[in-house]
């Protein structure tokens, strides 16, 4: 029994994909900007960004007055030489305490200003890890963009091809049911032709699983998706070191790193403020009312009072603090050191696969279209009887697989491209794609 025809298979991908995906094109930005407005991953950090903010008006409060007012109501039981002398004995006493206080501090060890310059770190920090997360999941939109693209043209590509063997099959049936063909090249076609058939089953699987693949990333469905134009060479540096050189000054997340020592540093001086006395002003005035079943007293107190309070011996423990805080700057440190380790064999890996993937695309277009016109001539040589049908299956195999290789490589050298850009801070620039408004750094 035979498969369905070309036709027909191109009848029923289209209507796939029509049902499969929005009726509108999607460019590479377009995809891009809603991956940054829906990818967990980006929101994520989108939300430790905003959370981290609300942690500089607690410290800047710091400057802020305190007001406390306290109210209280119950009973008491006085028995004292007072309660026996006014009222013979022991007395029951309803009490009412009210009190209004207001605490101002002046010093505190440079506490609160250190606690500010730590958020101030801690919000640019995730600020800049934000842009580098948007910056990668923005890479990976890119690549599932592009897999999609490349595995449509695959299945084009693997639809072509079967339409050949069948072609092929067509003309060797017709000639053995005459008679002049031989049942070997029967079967043979037969076999090719059941290859080309599992090659186009298994590309349309592949696409479907960079469909499923690109709804992950980007949140939708794929649409009619438009080849970009590449990034132009002169934006990718010349060599690996000029590549690190500016990946090192542009990187978002080196910037998050010297931020977190920045915060470490802060904190450190925060903890040091123990070994400073603080001076608070306070303002208060209180109001306490005893009533009782003969009369009631009241007591007004008011006052205004700068004190000084030093703490002369905790155990050890603001010791123990400032020294905790010191090895939580090493340890920032290092973790920079590790980043910066991390971005040079990022670059190093992306621009050696951006130098392979550009150095072979000739020689791969060079086999394509030799493979191209060997099939021709060996198509005529078989018309004329010159060539065996083993020949003419061979260099069309042969020319399949250079197209397909030849196509894999344009994609490959693309996305290369797109990966170097991304490593060296310049990827959004390139696509016309802004970060969002939460990776802008606060003015101070």
């Amino acid at each position: 029994m035979r498969a369905p025809s070309l036709a027909g298979r191109n009848i029923a991908l289209a209507l796939t994909l029509c049902l499969a995906a929005p009726a509108y094109g999607e460019s590479l930005q377009e995809a891009v900007v809603q991956t940054l407005n829906s990818n967990p991953d980006v929101l994520i950090d989108v939300a430790r960004r905003l959370s981290t903010g609300e942690g500089l008006p607690q410290a800047q409060s710091g400057y802020m007055p305190r007001i406390d007012v306290v109210y209280g109501r119950g009973r008491s039981r006085s028995d004292n030489s007072s309660t026996l002398a006014t009222y013979g004995g022991p007395v029951g006493q309803l009490r009412y305490d009210r009190s209004l206080t207001l605490t101002q501090m002046l010093f505190d060890g440079f506490a609160t200003a250190n606690d500010v310059e730590r958020n101030y770190a801690r919000i640019t920090s995730a600020s800049h890890k934000l842009a580098a997360t948007s910056e990668q999941i923005g890479l990976r939109a890119i690549e599932a963009y592009l897999e999609v693209l490349r595995n449509q043209e695959v299945v084009a590509l693997t639809q072509d091809n079967l339409s050949v063997h069948e072609r092929t099959f067509d003309q060797i049936k017709l000639r053995a049911a005459s008679g002049v063909g031989r049942k070997a090249d029967l079967d043979q076609i037969e076999a090719r032709l059941a290859l080309a058939r599992s090659n186009l089953t298994a590309a349309e699987g592949n696409l479907e699983v960079a469909a499923i693949n690109y709804r992950m990333i980007v949140g939708s469905k794929p649409g009619a998706l438009v080849k970009p134009d590449p990034p132009s060479e002169k934006l990718i540096p010349p060599t690996p070191d000029a590549a690190i050189k500016e990946a090192l000054g542009n990187s978002r997340i080196l910037k998050s790193g010297k931020a977190d020592i920045e915060a470490a540093k802060a904190q450190s001086q925060s903890a040091r403020s123990v070994m400073f006395p603080r001076v608070d002003l306070e303002l208060s005035t209180s109001k306490n009312n005893l009533l009782t079943a003969i009369d009631i007293s009241s007591d007004s107190n008011r006052s205004a009072t700068v004190k000084l309070r030093y703490t002369l011996f905790k155990g050890f423990a603001d010791v123990s603090h400032i020294s905790e805080t010191r090895y939580l700057i090493q340890e920032a440190e290092e973790i920079m050191h590790r980043t910066e380790r991390q971005i040079e064999q990022s670059i190093r890996l992306s621009w050696n696969a951006y130098s392979s993937a550009r150095e072979r695309l000739p020689f791969l277009i060079k086999h394509s279209e030799s493979a191209q016109l060997t099939r021709d001539a060996y198509s005529k040589q078989f018309g004329l009887g010159q060539r065996t049908l083993l020949d003419l299956l061979d260099t069309e195999n042969e020319a399949f697989t250079a197209s397909s290789n030849y196509l894999n490589g344009q994609y490959v050298e693309l996305f290369s491209r797109y990966r170097v850009l991304t490593d060296i801070g310049l990827m959004f620039e390139t696509i016309n794609v802004p970060h969002r408004d939460e990776t802008k750094l606060l003015d101070r």
